[in-house]
């Protein structure tokens, strides 16, 4: 990503359910390769979107021109901050976007932030993780065993949250006039690759960037290499 002037800052956003460590992970090997604060965002448990952006809003009132980095949820957060924010903007990295537009129920990430609440108030929290380790690969399932067991009672309103949330629409990805990176993964079916094709056509001047689950599973600075340009 090409910045000028160059930021003093990347507020980063983790995705539905994460934390500020994984989204620390994803973006802090990039900014420091290129000497740019990092402030990772642990989303409040009882208002997640809310948080992220007095997050953004909070960096620009102190730092001037930041950059918006988000993963699933961040990234819609971070993509409808800069559309609102342009002077303040000084790029958008969305990495993964799951949907399009409106509140997609029937899209596999808030189909599988649905079930993953009602496991959790019927099974309970470790009974959940239990099931979710078996089925994800290791990488996944320790980043999401810290972070669910994190916010603890609080997570199936958490992922409830996500899951109802207005993902940008066609038109508001048209209207975003910063600097974007989009990142897809090729073989994610919660975050489906053609997703980040459209963000990347209709967002103008976007640079699309792919990967797969193996690559940023095993390198998750990977996400801010690709989004900041130091790799």
């Amino acid at each position: 990503m090409l910045l000028s002037p160059e930021p003093a800052v990347v507020v980063a956003l983790p995705g539905t359910g994460s934390d500020s460590e994984f989204a620390r992970l994803a973006f802090g090997a990039a900014c420091a390769a290129r000497d740019l604060r990092i402030l990772p965002v642990q989303p409040d448990r009882g208002a997640i979107v809310a948080s992220c952006v007095e997050a953004l809003d909070s960096a620009a009132r102190r730092y001037g021109r930041v950059v918006a980095a988000g993963i699933s949820l961040g990234a819609a957060i971070a993509v409808e901050w800069g559309c609102a924010n342009p002077g303040l903007a000084a790029g958008v990295v969305a990495a993964l976007p799951a949907w399009t537009g409106g509140r997609d129920g029937e899209c596999p990430a808030a189909l599988s932030a649905r079930v993953t609440a009602e496991l959790v108030r019927a099974e309970g929290l470790e009974a959940t993780i239990a099931r979710m380790r078996a089925s994800s690969p290791s990488w996944l399932a320790e980043t999401l065993t810290r972070s669910w067991r994190g916010y603890g009672s609080a997570l199936p309103d958490v992922l409830l949250e996500a899951a109802g949330y207005s993902w940008p629409a066609e038109a508001r990805l048209r209207s975003l006039t910063v600097p974007a990176v989009v990142i897809g993964a090729v073989d994610d079916p919660v975050h489906p690759f053609p997703v980040a094709e459209q963000w990347a056509e209709l967002i103008p001047g976007a640079v699309l960037h792919t990967t797969t689950l193996a690559e940023f599973g095993a390198d998750p600075a990977l996400l801010g290499h690709l989004g900041l340009g130091t790799r």
